[in-house]
C-alpha cells in the first residue's frame, strides 16, 4: 500500500512539475508549483518525518508561493514577449525533455534499490528535530555550511544588482 501512495504521489509531483514549465499562463505555473510541493511534504511523510512535512509545507507552500504570487501579479508579463520567447528555442526544449524522460525511465527501470527509500530516513531517525538537528550539524556539516556560502553570495549579488539598476551604486 506504501509502495502504491509512493507512485501515486511521485506521479503527482512530477506531472505538476511538468505543469509548472509547460503553463503559459505564470500562476497556473505557479499553482503547479505549488502541487509539486504539497506532493513533496507527502513524500516526506512516507519517509516517516513529518517534522520535515511540516516544514514544507509552512516555508514553502505557505510563503515562497505567496512570494511568486505576488511578484508575479506585481510584474507587467505581456503575451506577446513572452511567445517571442518561447518560439526561440522550442525544438532544442522538446529534445531535451525528451531525453529527459528517456533518462528517467532507464533510472526508473534500472534501479535495485527503487523502493528502499524509507531505510535511511528510519536509520537517521530525521523524524525528530533532535536527530535531524544531530545529523545536519554532524554528517553533513561541509555541505551545510557551502550552501550557506552560497545563498550569502547570492544575497550580496541581489543587492548589488539592485543597486546598480537604481543608479544609487
Amino acid at each position: 500500500m506504501e509502495q502504491a501512495f509512493f507512485i501515486l504521489v511521485a506521479v503527482v509531483a512530477v506531472g505538476s512539475g511538468v505543469l509548472v514549465v509547460a503553463a503559459r499562463n505564470p500562476i497556473h505555473s505557479a499553482l503547479a508549483l505549488m502541487v509539486c510541493f504539497v506532493q513533496i511534504a507527502a513524500v516526506f511523510l512516507l519517509l516517516r518525518s513529518p517534522i520535515l512535512a511540516v516544514i514544507q509545507m509552512f516555508v514553502y507552500v505557505g510563503a515562497v508561493i505567496v512570494l511568486f504570487l505576488f511578484v508575479i501579479m506585481m510584474m507587467d508579463v505581456r503575451e506577446e514577449a513572452r511567445i517571442r520567447f518561447m518560439r526561440k528555442g522550442t525544438k532544442l526544449t522538446v529534445a531535451g525533455i525528451f531525453f529527459l524522460g528517456v533518462e528517467m525511465i532507464t533510472l526508473f527501470l534500472g534501479s535495485e534499490y527503487l523502493f528502499d527509500l524509507t531505510t535511511s530516513a528510519r536509520k537517521v531517525e530525521m523524524s525528530t528535530v533532535d536527530g535531524l538537528g544531530t545529523t545536519l550539524f554532524t554528517e553533513y556539516l561541509f555541505p551545510f555550511e557551502v550552501a550557506s556560502v552560497i545563498l550569502l553570495a547570492a544575497l550580496v549579488g541581489a543587492i548589488i544588482l539592485t543597486r546598480r539598476a537604481r543608479g544609487t551604486g
